[in-house]
């Protein structure tokens, strides 16, 4: 047929509407399309794909405009910026093009069909000689249908092959999001490690030190302009994963500053109306992170710690969350303490001890009975010096 475009095309690899518009033939496409089924990006745009470069911008007025032929591949694009305008009677192979590229691209989030690892495994074999781009973005899906199907270590392999795949294209979001997902495996496996005992406890900072490495390579991909929520979640990861490393070295102290910057920059994306978990999780742990970060400013850092622990102790709702609200207190207690605000200390310390004690969590209520011994030597050390003096 006139005007049909030359198979096979990259479809699915690029972000949408970009990644399900049709090529059409000719010399000056043809290694436009080679490159894109490598998940490269022109350097020049020829002017017959002047409509995809402005669908790639976002300019979907200027994209419209320029598929205005009446040929199979123009329309074709047309209904897939604008599918109302256009008749898909008599287009039955490019309207099933769309269909399965649909299909497909839904399917990474279903619990059915190709969201199984042996049907992603299928299809990832189907693109890799025509599409390696497509391919390293379907190592994506593959990895999540093996975390569903409780195989961590599949998913790490799938996530190291996409990333491979992916790494000489200009498809920098689909490769952070891959660094995000591999060190959000490996932190998990590290979690689970130190919940495993003393030999899982060794395993962990190996771990972690992967999850950093990973977390650092997504942030070298994206920014808050390309993409905020994986810039946000990488930062937000990284500095969960410093504050979690053990501090065994006098320069260890520096990766608590680093953890500060890094959950102030989450914060700059994550808003109680918008991201209401993230927010929280990021407001703790750089309540945290400022409780132990090295600094000359220490009170100042402890009084902003007070104040954020209150603002999630405001959000979180004790009747919601009683555990996670308790923790906040005995977090809040603690700097309270460290202040040398005792009594106050001392009050948020017991609500979250009754709290643990209602939900059972003894473990945690160890730790706050530990506080609240500590907090009463200290009482007693500056009563006897003030009693001296």
């Amino acid at each position: 047929m006139a005007g049909s475009p030359v198979r096979p095309l990259p479809l699915g690899a690029f972000p949408l509407p970009f990644g399900f518009l049709l090529l059409p033939p000719g010399e000056e496409t043809e290694s436009v399309r080679l490159g894109l089924l490598a998940g490269r990006l022109p350097e020049r745009w020829p002017p017959a794909l002047h409509g995809h470069q402005a669908a790639l911008a976002r300019d979907l007025d200027a994209a419209r405009a320029a598929f205005g032929g009446a040929d199979p591949v123009s329309r074709f694009n047309r209904f897939v910026l604008d599918p109302e305008t256009v008749d898909p009677a008599g287009h039955d192979e490019e309207i099933r093009a769309l269909l399965l590229a649909a299909t497909a691209v839904e399917s990474l989030s279903s619990p059915a069909g190709l969201s199984s690892p042996q049907g992603l495994s299928e299809a990832i074999s189907a693109a890799r000689p025509v599409s390696p781009a497509l391919a390293g973005v379907l190592h994506g899906a593959l990895a999540q249908a093996c975390k569903e199907a409780g195989d961590p270590a599949a998913a790490v392999a799938a996530l190291q092959a996409g990333i491979a795949l992916l790494a000489e294209t200009d498809l920098a979001v689909a490769q952070a999001e891959q660094h995000l997902e591999l060190a959000a495996t490996y932190h998990e496996l590290a979690a689970d490690a130190q919940a495993g005992g003393a030999s899982g406890t060794m395993m962990a900072p190996g771990l972690l030190g992967q999850a950093g490495q990973h977390y650092h390579s997504a942030l070298q991909e994206v920014d808050a302009e390309s993409a905020a929520e994986v810039w946000a979640a990488a930062h937000a990861g990284l500095g969960t994963a410093y504050l979690t490393m053990p501090m065994t070295q006098a320069g260890d102290q520096l990766r608590l500053g680093v953890a500060v910057g890094s959950q102030r920059a989450a914060l700059t994306v994550y808003t109680p109306r918008t991201h209401p978990a993230e927010w929280s999780s990021a407001q703790l742990n750089l309540a945290n992170a400022l409780v132990y970060a090295p600094s000359k400013h220490q009170g100042d850092n402890l009084t902003e710690a007070v104040e954020l622990y209150e603002a999630v102790l405001g959000a979180r709702g004790r009747q919601a969350d009683p555990v996670g609200y308790a923790r906040a207190l005995a977090n809040q207690g603690n700097a309270l303490a460290h202040l040398g605000l005792f009594e106050q200390a001392r009050a948020k310390l017991a609500e979250a001890r009754y709290l643990f004690e209602e939900s059972q969590d003894w473990s945690a209520l160890t730790t706050v009975r530990t506080l609240l011994d500590d907090l009463a030597r200290q009482q007693k050390s500056v009563r006897e010096v003030t009693t001296d003096a």
